[in-house]
């Protein structure tokens, strides 16, 4: 490797472990599971960990919220915006990165909630922006459904726009605190925009100070084709779910292309891929593990609710063992596509075996720390870059898991050299840039 790659654990504010042999608990709604999971993370050196969202209680799996109820799947699940103070609140240096859809938070919000998260956490805050891909959701939010895909992201790059407008309102140097005139703010520092855009209104400036880092990082995963000329654009770090090394490398490619094309140095643009590592004191006890996982009847039911949610397409309607009809989707149809391997052949429940979960594994990684170690490291040596999202693959944590990749496989990567022993930097945005 010539360079360290980043790594981030993507999770939700949603019960944690609680019907496994080392179950936690599953009720978490204080915080504190979160909270010490975040210190964990923080020990081991993560640069960031991102919490997901939704905004529903999904109907999506045989139209009807039974199977996500009794799973505890997508819901329930809590806002994220608390816990991100709560988390950066018990840390120094790891970055915290919460899910905001452009659907649910008027712009001027949205901007001043993020302001606000970012000086409680002193300039580590990221937003990954969504914009939202469930009906259940926008009519939650007073909509029949939502707009189609392509206006979605119209009406996202114009949100954006508009949200970095409103972050630069209040220049670096705007709060003076001169004791001897009585002046805290220089008013000709703090300023107007009147932003008038096909969507959006928002007059400014915030009211919020200037946030630590001018703006906080941005998040955003980018599956479909304009999902991905939104995030080449507009993304600080993308996230991504490759098809094995070679879809890996093609999607960075083709992502740092589209950046490059948007105006901007492609360097500037980590992408981190999602992966599903299972860990064992042998290679044989990971495999064992990771079979009793995937061929239980209860993993392939939450993997295709799960899988159901996102997309907003009911696969309860599909026999299991037969291939999938082309579909498309107003829902995720960058994630429908992944899943999918349209042409393959394979039957639904092939494709979610394979999967490992459906929609957050790029590549297997099963074995002793040390051998996942290694495996990681030839992957992104092959691929490029930037790094790899660790979650499981019903995004549910225990704290087993936890120490099995703190303290496990983080100090096999270590060893190798491959990531970070210490932070270098207090910034979530100069952490990502750091290499």
């Amino acid at each position: 490797m010539t360079k360290r790659f980043h790594l981030g654990w993507f999770m939700g504010f949603s019960p944690d472990e609680w019907n496994e042999p080392f179950a936690n608990g599953g009720s978490p709604w204080d915080g504190e599971f979160y909270v010490d999971m975040a210190k964990s993370l923080e020990r081991a050196c993560f640069d960031f960990m991102m919490v997901e969202d939704t905004l529903m209680v999904s109907e999506a799996y045989g139209e009807s919220r039974d199977v996500y109820l009794k799973h505890a799947l997508m819901a329930p699940k809590h806002d994220p915006a608390p816990l991100a103070a709560l988390m950066t609140a018990a840390t120094r240096k790891i970055g915290v990165v919460i899910t905001m859809s452009t659907m649910a938070y008027a712009p001027f919000q949205l901007a001043r909630l993020a302001s606000t998260l970012d000086h409680i956490s002193g300039g580590r805050f990221g937003w990954n922006i969504v914009t939202t891909g469930e009906n259940a959701s926008a009519q939650n939010f007073g909509m029949e459904e939502l707009p189609p895909r392509e206006v979605r992201y119209e009406m996202a790059d114009e949100y954006v726009g508009l949200v970095r407008q409103l972050f630069e309102t209040w220049e670096p140097d705007a709060v003076v605190m001169d004791r001897e005139k009585g002046v805290y703010a220089d008013a000709s520092k703090v300023h107007q925009i009147d932003f008038k855009g096909k969507y959006f209104r928002s007059r400014g400036p915030l009211n919020t100070v200037r946030s630590p880092q001018g703006r906080p990082a941005f998040f955003q995963a980018g599956g479909s084709p304009r999902g991905r000329d939104f995030a080449a654009k507009h993304a600080d770090v993308v996230v991504a779910v490759g098809n094995g090394v070679e879809g890996m490398r093609k999607y960075r490619e083709e992502l740092r292309g589209r950046a490059e094309k948007a105006g901007r140095d492609p360097d500037d643009v980590k992408i981190v891929f999602c992966i599903t590592p299972t860990l064992g004191e042998t290679e044989q006890e990971a495999r064992d593990k990771h079979e009793r996982m995937i061929n239980s009847d209860r993993f392939i039911e939450q993997s295709l609710a799960f899988i159901a949610g996102v997309t907003d397409i009911d696969f309860s309607k599909f026999p299991l063992d037969e291939p999938l009809p082309h579909l498309t989707t107003n829902g995720e149809q960058g994630s429908l596509d992944k899943f999918a391997q349209w042409g393959s052949g394979k039957t639904l429940r092939q494709l979610v075996i394979e999967a490992s979960g459906g929609l957050v594994s790029s590549v297997e990684l099963i074995g002793t720390p040390d051998q996942v170690a290694e495996k990681m490291g030839e992957v992104m040596e092959q691929v490029g870059g930037d790094g790899f999202l660790i979650t499981s693959p019903s995004l549910r944590m225990s704290r087993r898991y936890i120490v099995e990749v703190t303290d496990g496989l983080v100090p096999a990567l270590q060893r190798r050299g491959l990531v970070r022993t210490a932070y270098a930097t207090d910034h979530l945005r100069d952490t990502i840039k750091e290499f």
